[in-house]
């Protein structure tokens, strides 16, 4: 019997028909409700749509909250990081070969790790000792060490 009760409603019809009598006689409470008025429908779906934004502004508010963090973080690590060197000179794959002179915000040599940054002297001195110019950012020029 305690079987036959978790049958669905409608199936317990054929089973047990004092449990099916029951859930008639629910139905039939509620068809005697009044059906709600186009006020209480309006306010109710306010009441959703309030629930809604509140909930959609929350996430956004995560959001920037997030974002803010982020960029705070960044900042912070682009002060803490070094000034980049003004002139930079690249090796070759011997650490003694000097393979050309660069302007530090030379973009060809932005993330090589075969290059040193090194003083104005130095870079007018590689110069002078035929180490050839970067043909992208003419340290030559800005020194003014012409051939």
């Amino acid at each position: 019997m305690a079987l036959q009760q978790l049958v669905h409603v409608h199936d317990v019809s054929f089973r047990c028909p004092e449990v099916a009598g029951e859930s008639l006689r629910r139905n039939i409470e509620h068809v005697n409700d009044r059906a709600p008025s186009r006020l209480d429908l309006l306010h109710f779906a306010r009441r959703v749509v309030v629930q809604q934004a509140t909930a959609a502004l929350a996430q956004i508010d995560a959001w920037i909250a997030q974002e803010e963090q982020r960029e705070a973080r960044q900042q912070q690590a682009d002060e803490m990081r070094p000034a980049p060197p003004e002139w930079v000179v690249e090796r070759g794959l011997q650490k003694t070969n000097l393979v050309a002179v660069h302007m530090g915000d030379c973009w060809t040599v932005r993330k090589s790790s075969r290059c040193v940054g090194v003083s104005r002297a130095q870079a007018v001195d590689a110069l002078r000792q035929q180490v050839p110019a970067c043909t992208h950012c003419r340290p030559d020029t800005a020194l003014g060490v012409l051939d």
